[in-house]
C-alpha cells in the first residue's frame, strides 16, 4: 500500500525518534542491577586501585553496586575479551589502561579490535611511574644508574607488571633512549613485582606511583626519578627521568570503556557521573594522595588519548622488538 506523502513523513519521523526515546528510557533506569567493572590485572595494583575508588563513588551515586572484578592474564586481553562479548547495556564495563593501547601492536592476533569494539566512556586519571631500585643498589641518581648499567650490560633485571603493561613499555623506552641493556622480568601485576624488588630479587622497576609510593616513603625502595615531564607533587624532591635523558616522558592512565554497541545516552550518563566524581573534592584528594591527577573530559577526549597512545607505544614496541611471549 502506498502511503500519502504527509502520512509517510509523519510515520518516518516517529520511527526516527524511536531509538532516541528507547535510549533515553534505558538511560533513565540505568543501572537496573549491579554493574561489573572488569580489571585485567591483579588486586592491589594501580589499575585495581583506580577502579575501586571510582566504583565506590558510582555505587553511592547511582544506587546500585559497582563491583570490581579482577580478570588478570594475557596483558589485559582476557578482561577486554570479556567486555567485548558482554551485552551492551552498561552493566559490564572495562577498566581501560595503557596496556590496551600497547596490545594493539604487541599482539599479532587478537580476538577483537580494541578501537572498533570498545566504546570510550571517560578517562579517570593520569599518573607517573617511579623509576626505583632497592636501597642497597649502588646508584642514587639516574645518571649513576645508567653508568652502572652500561658497565654491566645484560646483568640487571628490570621487573614489570607484565608484558605490554605501562611499566614494561616505560622501561623499554628508557632502554632505547638511555642506551642500556637490561633483562625484562614480567610478573602478573605490580604487587608481586614490588615484593621481589623489595626482597632484592630484581634490581629495578618502573612502578605506578600509586602502588609504590608508600614503599618509597617508608624507605623500602629508593626512587631515582619519575617518568612524567614535570616533577610529582607528592614526591617533589625526586627528579624526572627527562632531567637526565632529554625528551623522555611516560605516564600511566586509566579510564572506563564499554561494549561498542552501548547507547550514547548511557555513555553520556556514565561520563557525567564519573566527571562529577573526579570533580568531587574528597575523591580528587584521594587520587592526589596516591600521586594521580584526575582527568575530566568527554568520551571523544578519551578516544583521542587512546589513539595517540596507541601510535606512540606502537613505535616503541617495534623499535625494541618486544614480543608478547
Amino acid at each position: 500500500m502506498k502511503l500519502p506523502r504527509r502520512q509517510f513523513l509523519h510515520l518516518a519521523g516517529i520511527a526516527a525518534g524511536l531509538p532516541v526515546v528507547s535510549g533515553l528510557a534505558n538511560a533513565a533506569v540505568y543501572p537496573a542491577r549491579p554493574v561489573r567493572i572488569i580489571v585485567g590485572f591483579a588486586a592491589g595494583g594501580a589499575p585495581d586501585i583506580a577502579a575501586r575508588l571510582l566504583a565506590q563513588w558510582l555505587s553511592d551515586r547511582l544506587g546500585q553496586q559497582f563491583i570490581v572484578e579482577n580478570r588478570p592474564g594475557a596483558g589485559g586481553n582476557i578482561a577486554t575479551e570479556t567486555v567485548v562479548g558482554a551485552p551492551a547495556d552498561g552493566h559490564t564495563l572495562l577498566l581501560v589502561s595503557i596496556a590496551n593501547a600497547v596490545n594493539a601492536t604487541l599482539y599479532q592476533r587478537l580476538n577483537y579490535d580494541f578501537m572498533a569494539d570498545i566504546a570510550p566512556v571517560a578517562c579517570i586519571s593520569h599518573e607517573a611511574y617511579v623509576m626505583e631500585v632497592h636501597p642497597s643498589f649502588p646508584a642514587t641518581t639516574v645518571g649513576e644508574f645508567i653508568t652502572y648499567a652500561k658497565a654491566h650490560p645484560g646483568k640487571l633485571n628490570m621487573a614489570s607488571a607484565g608484558n605490554g603493561t605501562g611499566p614494561h613499555v616505560a622501561g623499554e623506552l628508557f632502554k632505547i633512549m638511555a642506551g642500556v641493556d637490561m633483562v625484562h622480568v614480567p610478573y602478573r601485576g605490580s604487587p608481586p613485582a614490588l615484593t621481589d624488588l623489595i626482597a632484592g630479587q630484581v634490581q629495578m622497576m618502573f612502578s605506578p606511583q600509586s602502588s609504590s609510593i608508600e614503599y618509597v616513603r617508608g624507605g623500602k625502595l629508593r626512587a631515582l626519578a619519575v617518568t612524567t615531564a614535570a616533577r610529582s607533587r607528592v614526591l617533589p624532591d625526586v627528579p624526572t627521568v627527562g632531567e637526565f635523558v632529554a625528551g623522555y616522558e611516560a605516564s600511566g592512565w586509566y579510564g572506563i570503556g564499554a561494549p561498542r554497541r552501548i547507547s550514547a545516552e548511557i555513555v553520556d550518563r556514565l561520563n557525567g557521573e564519573i566527571n562529577a566524581g573526579l570533580a568531587d573534592a574528597t575523591l580528587k584528594a584521594r587520587f592526589a594522595e596516591l600521586g594521580a591527577a584526575v582527568a575530566i573530559g568527554s568520551p571523544s577526549d578519551f578516544a583521542r588519548l587512546i589513539a595517540e597512545e596507541t601510535e606512540k607505544w606502537g613505535k616503541v614496541i617495534r623499535m625494541a622488538n618486544v614480543r608478547a611471549d
